[in-house]
C-alpha cells in the first residue's frame, strides 16, 4: 500500500499556487526576456543563464520547442547541416550522417535535449503567455514586454477586456520564427521597416541568418528565422543548424551589451 503522508489536494494546490507566484514575482525583473521557445530561443536563453544571467522564456503554446520538435513534414526528423553538427555533440543528441555535412536526428530527442539544457542552465518560462507590446524609454529604448495570458485572444471580443501586465528587463530577443512579432510592434510605431522572408534556398539562408543575428533596435536582439523577415532573407525549411547558431550568437551579443 502507498502511503499518502497526509497530502491531500489543497497542499498540492497550495504548492502549485505559491511556487508559481514566488517565481513570477522574481521574474517581473530580469537580464533578458526571451520571446518564442524555439530552437534559437531556448540556445540563448541556455547559454545567457550560463553566463550567469537571469532569464526568463515567454512562450505562447503550451509546449516548448517551435517547430524544432516536429521537424519537416510532420514526420518528426530534422536536418543539421554541418556547422551544427558541434552542438548535437554538446547536447549529446545521437544523429545520423545521410552525406557530407547533412545530419539527420529525432526531433523529439533533439528538443528535449535542448530544453532540459536549457532548464539546467537556470531559465525559467511563462508557457501560454502572449507577447502584446514593448514597453519603451527613453529615446525608445526597449526596457520591457508586455504580456497577457494566450487564452485571453480566444475569448469572444466583447469579454476580452482583460488587461496585460508589464515586464520589465534589460535586454529582450525576438525569437518568434517568421512572425517576428516583438519587431512587427516597432515597425507599427515606425521605428523600423520589415522587408519580409524570401523563398526557400538553404544554400543561402542558413549562412545569411547566423551572419544578420544582432541588435535591430536598442535593446531588442533578433535571431532565428525572425532574422530573415527583418532582411528579406530567404526561408530554410526543416534544417535547423542555424537556428542554433543563431540563438548562440544572439546570446553573445547580448552578453556585450549587458557589459
Amino acid at each position: 500500500m502507498v502511503q499518502s503522508f497526509g497530502i491531500g489536494e489543497k497542499e498540492i494546490s497550495r504548492a502549485i499556487v505559491s511556487e508559481f507566484s514566488r517565481q513570477f514575482e522574481e521574474y517581473i525583473e530580469s537580464d533578458c526576456i526571451i520571446i518564442g521557445a524555439g530552437p534559437s530561443g531556448l540556445m540563448a536563453g541556455r547559454n545567457l543563464a550560463r553566463a550567469g544571467k537571469k532569464v526568463l522564456i515567454v512562450e505562447r503554446n503550451n509546449y516548448l520547442g517551435g517547430g524544432f520538435w516536429m521537424g519537416g513534414y510532420l514526420m518528426n526528423k530534422l536536418t543539421i547541416r554541418a556547422p551544427g553538427k558541434r552542438v548535437l555533440d554538446e547536447l549529446h543528441v545521437p544523429y545520423k550522417m545521410v552525406s557530407e555535412g547533412l545530419l539527420v536526428a529525432d526531433g523529439p530527442h533533439a528538443c528535449s535535449k535542448l530544453i532540459a539544457s536549457a532548464c539546467d542552465a537556470g531559465v525559467k518560462f511563462a508557457n501560454l503567455t502572449s507577447f502584446d507590446d514593448l514597453v519603451l524609454r527613453a529615446d525608445n529604448r526597449v526596457a520591457g514586454v508586455v504580456v497577457n495570458w494566450t487564452s485571453v485572444k480566444a475569448m469572444p471580443r466583447e469579454i476580452t477586456c482583460v488587461d496585460p501586465i508589464g515586464l520589465e528587463t534589460k535586454m529582450v530577443i525576438d525569437s518568434t520564427g517568421h512572425e517576428a512579432e516583438v519587431v512587427k510592434k516597432l515597425e507599427e510605431r515606425g521605428f523600423i521597416k520589415t522587408k519580409g522572408f524570401g523563398a526557400m534556398w538553404v544554400e543561402r539562408s542558413e549562412g545569411l541568418i547566423v551572419e544578420h543575428t544582432g541588435e535591430v533596435h536598442p535593446g531588442l536582439v533578433v535571431t532565428g528565422m525572425a532574422v530573415a523577415t527583418v532582411y528579406g532573407l530567404p526561408r530554410m525549411g526543416p534544417t535547423f543548424g542555424a537556428m542554433l547558431l543563431s540563438g548562440e550568437r544572439g546570446a553573445e551579443i547580448v552578453l556585450e551589451k549587458l557589459r
